[in-house]
């Protein structure tokens, strides 16, 4: 797990005005978003599906490109699917989630509410997904009630929050 650090702001090529751009630039296949790699269509939308492709990555510890993912699953449809067979456990990384740990039931529902909200930027269609302001203040929410229902949680500076 090394961290890379990646600018999917391909949406920069936008002109004055514009909200879609068509382009013959791709972005490494695995993270591209539907329509980069069908149409050519670049827009902010992609952007927040390349984003969360990466967000699932972290959280699985699997690339989009790994040996397991083929024509017939891939991991946008692996953790969708773990959803719906309530085994998210199976598809997170252990060093995030473990039966065992401590807040087990709020570390999992903080989890699950990330993954649902995954799946709602990996939505096929662009004008579907939600925007990147709303994938943040969605993420600050899920933050915010993970802190407040975790009575040994500790804000950035290490300091006990809920005493």
């Amino acid at each position: 797990m090394v961290g890379h650090i990646d600018d999917f702001g391909i949406a920069k090529l936008f002109g004055q005005g514009e909200s879609i751009v068509q382009t013959k630039t791709l972005e490494t296949i695995g993270y591209i978003a539907p329509e980069y790699g069908s149409e050519g269509i670049v827009s902010t939308s992609g952007d927040v599906y390349s984003f969360v492709i990466v967000l699932l990555e972290m959280y699985a510890r699997k690339k989009p490109t790994d040996a397991m993912f083929g024509e017939k699953m891939s991991l946008k449809s692996w953790v969708s699917q773990s959803l719906d067979d309530n085994k998210i456990i199976e598809v997170v990384d252990a060093n995030l989630l473990r039966r065992e740990d401590n807040n087990f039931s709020a570390k999992e529902q903080c989890v699950l509410s990330i993954l649902a909200l995954a799946m709602e930027c990996l939505i096929n269609s662009p004008m579907e997904r939600i925007s990147t302001r709303e994938v943040v203040a969605r993420l600050e929410k899920i933050k915010t009630t993970f802190l407040r229902t975790t009575p040994d949680a500790k804000d950035g500076k290490g300091e006990q929050i809920n005493e």
